[in-house]
């Protein structure tokens, strides 16, 4: 054991100013950004008037730091990817395959998550979720706040998987090959380790998290809902507070015995006096939102329908149709992200004035389903596709957003609704996001480049490719997120460089001495725990697997495995937002401090349990 350093005042001041951060970020007196930049000026304020706690060119490190350049980073090309449209259809996938139950889909999910962030940077696997998840909230009405904690835990326990899941394990075996070189004669070398050779621990971790999750996540997650995006979460509501109609969307099949095959659209709300409309069909391997009049219906079709519940279930008696609890094909099309009911009025100017929507082909050439027509005081709802426009009508209609968004651009309209998701999806665009995304994940894993610059690559690819415009670029990324993880570094950097972070660990250690090796290596996890949360994890590793090699080597345990301890359990980073990752989800899903303290808390000692018990079991 190396000598035990002395408490100076430097390590007191440091100690004071890490209690106060903990005290700051618990009772949230202001914002856990803010309560960073506070702690950071802090820093530089005492450094410079009283004791050097911090190099004063390097107080602002953090903000060029490797770690936060690949969030940065990260959150465009996650940005970009969904531009495309291709998180929804990762989205789809998964409530396809795990309904809306909070149950099925949280494995799906933080399995996923698991399984990518085993082979690339933990935060970067959280953030391209992250819309993914945006997305099947808004679909299934579960919070983000009951979804996003799952998969960001998994995330950073993904990172135990492979030697290359996390930046300890991949420092691991650098300073296993350092501490080789200073081990006493007569004691054996210790071994690097293989790629998969830690994979039954991350395993296992992995799982655990998940049915954490599972079983107890009615317990410990918040249910934090944040306001709809748009009117379209409360489509028939609307209509029945401003014009008295009623009814909801649903979702039927034809099968091929229905007297509606070989009928058309139009046809078929002729029959219903146009109280039922369809809004979305899918037959004969062709998906249409508002189609037009004359499309014929063939067997096995999937009609979209808006109108109230009992004339729908008349009409599926009448026509022997099979009405679906939910909406599972039109799931993804007509979710309030993607579509709902606008108003829009025909202005004095407009050219279609005299004519009807069966002469300008309203849905074929706008693809938008009309409701309603609001005029003189009066509701109308039948036969709207014979009557002739007039100056000031109010169209009340179904549509998908950004159809409704080129309805903005033409004159012969007025959008009333404004508050609906202005999102113009590029997917002529998507074989430019995959190439990019896929040249920025083969730069982070067959090459040593720097984490930041391969994923920058990618970022930046997107921008010149056209995937997002820059400005799209900059709203992509959650400044909260930058300024908390940026401010904190120089407090992680006051933390070593004073020696403070020593000092902790050999008092913790001394007043161990003699106890069985199994608590010596519970002690050592606990202290990368503890670390990882007030300083970063490739510190906190740096410092700590020379003290274990140092302790094995003392109580006669294998040192490979007290490294191997520290390493992994520099990911036990629950407990407060201070892990890259948890920083990323708390905004997006409301999160405080105390949502983590309660649900990591547990997780921190399930983590320390499972990891010590395979630790042992497997070497």
């Amino acid at each position: 054991m190396p000598e035990t350093l002395p408490l100076t005042t430097d390590m007191m001041i440091v100690l004071g100013i890490l209690g106060f951060t903990v005290f700051l970020f618990v009772s949230e007196i202001v914002r856990v950004d803010v309560a960073a930049l506070a702690v950071m000026v802090l820093l530089g304020f005492i450094s410079h008037f009283f004791v050097p706690l911090v190099e004063m060119r390097h107080l602002f490190d953090g903000f060029s730091s490797n770690a936060v350049m690949s969030i940065i980073a990260v959150m465009i090309i996650g940005a970009g990817l969904d531009k495309t449209g291709l998180m929804n259809t990762v989205a789809s996938q998964i409530l396809r395959l795990g309904g809306t139950t909070e149950k099925r889909i949280i494995p799906l999910i933080s399995g996923t998550v698991g399984t990518i962030s085993s082979f690339m940077q933990n935060v970067g696997a959280a953030a391209l979720f992250l819309p993914v998840v945006g997305r099947i909230a808004s679909r299934t009405g579960l919070p983000m706040s009951r979804l996003l904690m799952p998969m960001g835990f998994c995330a950073i326990l993904g990172g135990t998987v492979t030697m290359i899941g996390s930046s300890p394990l991949i420092l691991l075996n650098d300073l296993i090959l350092t501490s080789n070189r200073s081990l006493p004669q007569g004691i054996d070398k210790m071994a690097t380790f293989d790629l998969f050779e830690v994979t039954p621990v991350g395993l296992a971790l992995v799982a655990t998290g998940i049915l954490y999750f599972v079983f107890a996540g009615r317990y410990v997650l918040p249910s934090t809902a944040k306001k709809a995006e748009a009117r379209g979460g409360t489509t028939m509501q609307y209509l029945r507070d401003t014009y008295g109609l009623a009814g909801d969307l649903f979702e039927v099949e034809v099968p091929a015995e229905s007297p509606l095959v070989g009928k058309t659209v139009e046809q078929v709300e002729f029959a219903t006096d146009h109280k039922l409309l369809i809004v979305a069909m899918r037959g004969n391997r062709k998906q249409l939102v508002s189609p037009a009049r004359d499309v014929e219906i063939v067997p096995n079709t999937v009609m979209a329908l808006i109108g109230d519940g009992s004339e729908i279930g008349e009409f599926a008696v009448r026509h022997r149709v099979t009405v679906r609890p939910d909406l599972s094909t039109f799931a993804d099309l007509l979710a309030p992200t993607r579509a709902g009911v606008s108003e829009v009025v025909i202005p004095p100017s407009s050219k279609i004035i005299g004519k009807s929507m069966a002469d300008i082909r309203m849905r074929k050439t706008y693809g938008i389903s009309v409701l309603a027509m609001h005029r003189g005081g009066e509701t109308l709802r039948t036969k709207l596709s014979e009557i002739k426009f007039q100056a000031g009508d109010t169209l009340i209609m179904h549509s998908q957003w950004e159809d409704l968004a080129r309805l903005q651009k033409d004159r012969n309209f007025v959008v009333v609704t404004s508050d609906f998701p202005h999102e113009e999806l590029r997917r002529h665009k998507v074989n430019w996001a995959l190439l990019f995304f896929a040249v920025a994940l083969g730069l982070v894993l067959f090459t040593d480049i720097r984490l930041s610059v391969a994923l920058l690559v990618g970022a930046v690819g997107m921008v010149l490719s056209g995937v997002l415009t820059i400005d799209e670029a900059y709203e992509a990324v959650s400044w909260k997120t930058v300024f908390l993880l940026a401010s904190l570094i120089p407090l992680g950097l006051a933390v070593e460089g004073t020696g403070t972070a020593r000092w902790i660990a050999q008092q913790t250690l001394e007043l161990l001495e003699g106890v069985p090796v199994w608590v010596l290596q519970a002690a050592i996890g606990a202290l990368a725990t503890f670390f990882t949360l007030v300083m970063s994890n490739v510190g906190a590793t740096v410092l700590l697997v020379p003290l274990a090699v140092n302790i094995a080597l003392g109580a006669g345990a294998d040192p490979r495995v007290f490294a191997l301890t520290v390493a992994i359990c520099t990911s036990n980073s629950f407990l407060i937002p201070t892990h890259q990752v948890n920083a990323l989800i708390m905004g997006p899903a409301g999160y405080k401090v105390i949502d983590f303290v309660r649900a990591g808390g547990v997780m921190t000692v399930l983590f320390l349990v499972v990891a010590l018990v395979m630790l042992n079991l497997v070497f």
